[in-house]
């Protein structure tokens, strides 16, 4: 298969991600490193509070070191033991899986809608059996899945529903924000989602009697508002991990909240350009566009077209840079490594690809992609 290698940024490039950094990043990071803490500390409760205040202020949020700490401590926390089954998507980075596999789970893996590219809710329903403890989600792109129905299935059958928003955040679903719906939800603030904290995540816990037990596991499962008693009164009961944020990463999240609103708003405009600009275009379908019930939060533009390796190349001859980014994960050998019956996603697999969406995009960048586009390959 022909390689592309990764492009440089300047001259004319158009690169496939870039991270943000906002306005008040140098200022937040300075004060910080004058304080007295650099690791866990002041920033990371104030950022905790900041982002539960905007995503859903009558949950708890607990920040994390990486999107994939968050996963496998909501996992964790759901009671997700050796042996049981969890219905998961197929399509997806591995960060949402490869944690069922530390505690001993078997991913179940979920086909997509062709649509949307997130998990399809009617095979999830044929999937559940006596040993299935919960369903994740994942809001692919940044559109929200179908969570009504998904939720009815897990009310249905008891059993727990997760969230990966890790390119979700600010998408809503019928005027609901996500992370306010569902008993877990996870995000990442890794280096290019839409805020960063250079790595990081969040766990937002629809039930906050477990904050105390998710501050103990992030923290070697040591209580530390009692380190200070002693060794005795500051027992170990459970194993934990090194999962903590440090107010190095929160400062940069702070900053990158004090202007969310505007990072959200400049994203969606650029995926709205994007779906402008290539409507009606023959033999390209933007995934994911044209739902009214429900809000983008455009971390990714996917696109559906024939003979993708010949779309990819001539937008490299044009110094533009593209790519799949995900993978079905059945592929993988870890996850077994044999193709499961999933029509939707085998019929989409050689045809999805993400084209360039971040802050250091302009639309004229927009437009002279969609005009490579629309000059064939």
């Amino acid at each position: 298969m022909k390689e592309f290698p990764l492009l440089e940024t300047g001259d004319d490039n158009i690169v496939l991600f870039h991270p943000h950094i906002p306005k008040g990043a140098l200022s937040q990071v300075q004060s910080v490193l004058e304080s007295r803490w650099i690791g866990q500390g002041p920033k990371v409760a104030e950022f905790e509070r900041r982002f539960a205040q905007y995503v859903a202020p009558e949950r708890t949020a607990l920040s994390v070191g990486s999107g994939t700490d968050a996963l496998h401590l909501s996992y964790l926390l759901a009671g997700i033991q050796p042996g049981d089954e969890v219905i998961t998507p197929v399509f997806t980075c591995t960060a949402t899986n490869l944690p069922l596999l530390y505690i001993g789970a078997k991913p179940v893996f979920a086909d997509v809608q062709r649509r949307t590219l997130n998990i399809d809710p009617e095979h999830v329903r044929s999937l559940v059996t006596p040993k299935t403890k919960a369903i994740i989600c994942v809001h692919y792109a940044g559109l929200p899945c179908e969570m009504d129905e998904l939720q009815a299935i897990a009310r249905e059958h008891k059993l727990l529903f997760i969230e990966d928003a890790a390119h979700a955040l600010g998408a809503a679903y019928r005027g609901r924000k996500i992370g306010s719906l569902s008993d877990f939800t996870t995000y990442s603030f890794q280096a290019i989602k839409h805020i960063t904290t250079g790595d990081g995540g969040m766990v937002m816990l629809g039930d906050g009697t477990l904050a105390e037990k998710g501050r103990r596991l992030r923290w070697f499962g040591i209580d530390r508002s009692a380190k200070q008693l002693g060794i005795w009164q500051n027992d170990i009961t459970e194993v934990g991990y090194k999962y903590q944020m440090t107010d190095l990463a929160a400062a940069l999240g702070l900053a990158a909240m004090d202007e969310f609103d505007e990072t959200l708003a400049a994203r969606q405009e650029l995926l709205a350009d994007y779906e402008q600009e290539l409507a009606g275009v023959a033999g390209v379908e933007v995934i994911g566009s044209g739902y009214a019930d429900r809000t983008h939060a455009a971390w990714l533009c996917t696109v559906l077209v024939e003979n993708r390796l010949g779309l990819m190349s001539k937008l490299r001859e044009n110094h533009i840079e593209s790519g799949q980014v995900h993978y079905r994960n059945d592929r993988y050998s870890i996850f077994g490594g044999h193709l499961r019956d999933l029509p939707n996603m085998t019929a989409i697999e050689d045809k999805y690809l993400v084209l360039p969406l971040h802050l250091k995009l302009s639309r004229s960048d927009i437009q002279r992609i969609c005009s490579v586009i629309k000059s064939g390959w």
